[in-house]
């Protein structure tokens, strides 16, 4: 289990105006006989600034409604709390208000592309509204996540940001979960429209007049792999496209590296050739399948085009660039954070679905199939 701990600083409730404290005399000035090395009060420092507590807390936490306070006084603050390494009591506030600024996350692996991209958004939000966040990685592995929700819960978590992880049943606290697919009780799914992404990647290779396609089936454990496959099988039969079962390839490892698409094209090729395209199952499937086609003394695009699925940063940089299709998963991070705290806020109520639009990049990897001639040269 691995436990990661981000301080996002403390969020005040209320908004607070400045309020000037009474001047010190000159014989006793504030923080004059203060213990060295013990730790100093928020009077204690307003006191040093002329200021209210209520100021400076308002500075400290950077709550809404600082920007009314002036830059030179906020300014003034951090560098005395710098000075004499002041340090907000987040054990005091959390006691005043019953609540413990905590979220639980759980996660497949911590270097998993797709879970990076989720967590780097939702930690934005999170940071801004000053929460801290556990996060939890289970590896896929069911009894972990039926246990850590709940040891999550014993460190007094507020909610739940669950990420590619299959949940079995609901969880007692507010939860939202990227991608969910099950109707589960207390859980929002934050979802990629899969059958609209289907129809880009598929229209885009008929257009081009691809029809022997070879698909990448992701595996079960994998939150999307169902309804993606199921998508793209339903797009398919719309379009007339023949889905041979010798040019479906299965997704056999859990890697978050292009050997997760490298040896089942390997073994593909060695079956047939007989396809035009490859759809993978995800942008570093995709470049892994582009090595195995080099391999294989095929060129993309001009031999077989490949499509990716993600649109990771780093597929506008592959050789060739990768068409594929973009989720914005940064984007969706953002949108689960902002939406379990108003859940928690108790705010709105949420749907059981939030669905999100993907998109189609067009780059380097897809061309027209060559001719039939030049197949068999």
């Amino acid at each position: 289990m691995i436990f990661g701990l981000l301080f996002a600083g403390e969020m005040a409730e209320t908004a607070i105006w400045i309020m000037p404290r009474p001047r010190k005399s000159a014989k006793t000035p504030a923080l004059q006989n203060e213990t060295p090395n013990k730790p100093i009060s928020l009077r204690t420092l307003g006191e040093y600034l002329d200021l209210s507590p209520a100021t400076i807390s308002l500075v400290l936490n950077n709550a809404p409604g600082v920007r009314s306070i002036p830059q030179e006084t906020r300014d003034r603050v951090m560098a005395a709390a710098k000075k004499f390494d002041y340090r907000p009591s987040f054990y005091a506030r959390s006691l005043r208000g019953q609540r413990s600024f905590l979220i639980g996350v759980l996660v497949p692996e911590l270097s998993d592309g797709y879970s990076v991209h989720i967590l780097d958004g939702m930690e934005e939000i999170l940071m801004e509204e000053g929460y801290f966040y556990l996060t939890a990685s289970h590896r896929r592995k069911a009894d972990l996540i039926e246990e850590y929700p709940r040891l999550l819960m014993d460190r007094s978590v507020e909610g739940f940001l669950v990420i590619d992880t299959a949940l079995q049943h609901g969880l007692p606290l507010p939860a939202i979960a990227v991608p969910g697919h099950r109707n589960i009780p207390g859980v929002t799914n934050i979802v990629l429209d899969h059958r609209r992404a289907a129809e880009l990647s598929l229209r885009h290779l008929h257009q081009l007049g691809h029809r022997r396609i070879a698909f990448m089936r992701g595996r079960p454990s994998s939150s999307d792999a169902e309804d993606r496959w199921k998508s793209l099988m339903a797009v398919s039969r719309e379009l007339g496209i023949e889905v041979s079962p010798e040019l479906i390839m299965q997704v056999e490892n859990a890697t978050s590296t292009p050997e997760l698409g490298y040896p089942i094209t390997n073994e593909l090729l060695q079956r047939t050739r007989n396809f035009t395209a490859i759809v993978a199952f995800n942008d570093l499937a995709a470049v892994g399948a582009i090595r195995a086609l080099r391999n294989h003394g095929l060129r993309v695009p001009e031999d077989v085009s490949v499509v990716g699925f993600d649109d990771f940063e780093a597929a506008a940089y592959y050789n060739p660039s990768l068409t594929t299709i973009r989720q914005p998963l940064r984007e969706m991070g953002y949108m689960a954070a902002r939406l379990l705290l108003a859940k928690i806020r108790g705010e709105k109520e949420l749907p059981p679905e939030v669905p999100i639009v993907p998109e189609l990049i067009i780059r380097e990897s897809t061309l027209p199939p060559p001719s039939a001639s030049a197949r068999k040269r």
